[in-house]
């Protein structure tokens, strides 16, 4: 696999990633693309599939596994997985883009560990796991116990941030994704005097 850059911005939930990785998509002198995910999980009704994510059954993923056809991959809750697809990186680097990940601590650090030179790996912190279970309530997409799941998960996840190469305190949003492009744009060797 050859082609530009890889960006991988982990975090908990609700700790502001997707938020800054679609601004980040929105300045054009990054040239990013955004790699979409598989997920057996189900669709929530506001998800786009092959825009937010490709949905697939369980047994298609586990067949996709045994085909080698994923460039990481984790089950992330029991019978959710989550993907990267080999196709879909190679399908964005041929267009010429760099790629942006969203996607899990693990899975972004699996990606980090393969490219080790083409990756700028990025962890967000959210101010504390408290404000995290606000967030997630306040976006009343899930159960009380999936809240709780990912809480619980979330202080695991914030214990892998001195992997990373980068870590974004997101404490106040534009700060933050003032950091963000600041970094991606080092990163990519990107122009961004006009902006």
């Amino acid at each position: 696999m050859e082609g530009g850059k890889l960006i991988i911005f982990s975090a908990p939930s609700g700790s502001g990633k997707t938020t800054i990785v679609r601004h980040l998509l929105e300045q054009p002198e990054l040239n990013l693309a955004f790699s979409v995910s598989v997920t057996s999980r189900p669709q929530r009704k506001e998800e786009e599939d092959g825009k937010h994510y490709y949905f697939i059954s369980v047994p298609e993923f586990k067949k996709h596994i045994k085909e080698d056809a994923f460039l990481e991959w984790e089950e992330v809750y029991r019978d959710n997985f989550y993907g990267t697809l080999k196709s879909e990186v190679e399908r964005l680097w041929a267009e010429g883009k760099n790629v942006i990940f969203d996607i899990d601590v693990v899975g972004g650090l699996r990606i980090k560990k393969k490219f080790p030179e083409k990756t700028l790996a990025v962890f967000v912190k959210p101010p504390s796991v408290d404000e995290l279970k606000i967030r997630l309530k306040k976006r009343s997409t899930e159960s009380e116990d999936k809240i709780n799941m990912r809480v619980a998960k979330a202080s695991v996840e914030m214990a892998t941030a001195p992997q990373f190469d980068k870590v974004i305190k997101n404490y106040d949003l534009d700060t933050a994704l003032e950091e963000a492009h600041q970094m991606v744009a080092d990163f990519v060797g990107a122009n961004c005097e006009d902006q």
